[in-house]
C-alpha cells in the first residue's frame, strides 16, 4: 500500500470510530421524556456529524472528479457530453413547460398559501417533460437496437 492510501485508510478508520462512538452515545442516551436535554444534545452531535460527513463527501466527489478530469481528458470529454446533453434535454422542457396554476380538487389550497406558485409549477413541468423526453429517447433506443439486430 503506498503512504497515499495509508493515509486515507487511517483517516476512514478515524471516522467510523467517530461514528461508532456518536451512534453508541446516542442510543445509550435515548429516553421516552422527549423533553431530556442529554437525549436532546446527543440527537443533534448526530445530526451536526452527519451533515458534517455529508458535505465531506460532497467536497471529495467533485474534487476527485476534477482531478479526474483534468489528468484524463478523453474521459473526462464523454462525461462532459453526458452533462451536456442533459442540459440540453432540460432546456427544451423548460421551454415547453407551462406555468398554469392546477385546477384539480384541493388545489386552491396550495394556491392560497403559496405552496404552489407559477415558479413552482414551472419547474414541475419541466422536470415531467424532460422525464417523458428521456423515456422516449430510450424507448427509442431500445427499438432501434432491436431493429439493427434483426438486419445485421
Amino acid at each position: 500500500m503506498n503512504k497515499t492510501g495509508k493515509y486515507v485508510s487511517i483517516f476512514m478508520w478515524v471516522l467510523i470510530v467517530i461514528t461508532a462512538i456518536l451512534a453508541i452515545s446516542l442510543v445509550a442516551n435515548l429516553s421516552d421524556n422527549e423533553q431530556d436535554p442529554t437525549m436532546n444534545s446527543w440527537v443533534s452531535t448526530n445530526l451536526t456529524w452527519t451533515y458534517i460527513l455529508m458535505i465531506f463527501s460532497a467536497i471529495a466527489l467533485v474534487g476527485f472528479a476534477v482531478y479526474q478530469m483534468a489528468t484524463d481528458f478523453e474521459a473526462a470529454k464523454k462525461g462532459l457530453i453526458s452533462i451536456g446533453f442533459m442540459g440540453v434535454v432540460v432546456l427544451i422542457a423548460y421551454m415547453m413547460a407551462s406555468d398554469a396554476m392546477p385546477t384539480f380538487l384541493g388545489a386552491q389550497k396550495f394556491i392560497d398559501d403559496e405552496t404552489v406558485t407559477p415558479k413552482v409549477m414551472k419547474w414541475v413541468d419541466t422536470g415531467l417533460i424532460a422525464t417523458y423526453i428521456v423515456l422516449g429517447i430510450s424507448v427509442a433506443s431500445i427499438i432501434y437496437a432491436s431493429v439493427s439486430r434483426l438486419f445485421k
